[in-house]
């Protein structure tokens, strides 16, 4: 059966900050470059037959640092692995959001991207990878709160309730009974010293 490595994009400023970044295209920080070259130091001496990446810059910019080490394999975009749309909180803080709209900003209608849209291209993704790559490795650089959801979706009996770290590495192997988890928010790549 096929197997995904989802891979989250490295760090950027308002992460740091603590900003809602859903859809806004928002680029690396110097420390998000460094996390990307280390995950791409992790992944060289393993066996992945393709690289797919969401377009937004954060996501993109970790694949093409990954890709520089695995210059026989093929990266391509695609916009389905872009990071749920946020709505009116992208780009605030949780501070701000409170001042903005309350306490209870969660109950707001805020624009999110709905989950059932996030969870249908999110399996569409994963259904044409299985038909154009059974029995291959298939590696999948996007977005944590995008790929936390996927997760739940392929392995629904597990608990990942904790948020992904920037730059961990997830193994999901797709199985006709039921898929296995065989490495989840994996960052053992940040705490060596290169």
């Amino acid at each position: 059966m096929t197997t995904f490595g989802f891979v989250r994009h490295g760090v950027t400023a308002w992460n740091k900050e603590g900003r809602a970044q859903g859809s806004s295209d928002i680029p690396l920080d110097d420390e998000g470059i460094e996390m990307a070259e280390r995950v791409a130091r992790r992944l060289a001496d393993e066996q992945w037959d393709v690289i797919y990446t969401s377009p937004l810059l954060r996501a993109k910019r970790t694949a093409e640092i990954i890709a520089e080490k695995k210059t026989d394999i093929k990266l391509v975009e695609d916009k389905r692995l872009r990071e749920s749309g946020g709505g009116l909180i992208e780009g605030t803080t949780e501070n701000e959001r409170v001042a903005k709209w309350g306490y209870a900003w969660r109950k707001l209608e805020m624009g999110f991207e709905p989950n059932e849209d996030i969870i249908s291209r999110g399996m569409g993704f994963i259904e044409e990878m299985k038909e154009a790559y059974p029995g291959k490795r298939v590696l999948v650089v996007s977005h944590g709160g995008f790929i936390g959801r996927l997760i739940k979706e392929l392995v629904p009996i597990a608990d990942f309730s904790m948020d992904l770290e920037n730059t961990s590495v997830t193994i999901i192997e797709l199985q006709e009974d039921r898929n296995q988890c065989h490495l989840f928010n994996c960052i053992s790549h940040l705490q060596t010293i290169s």
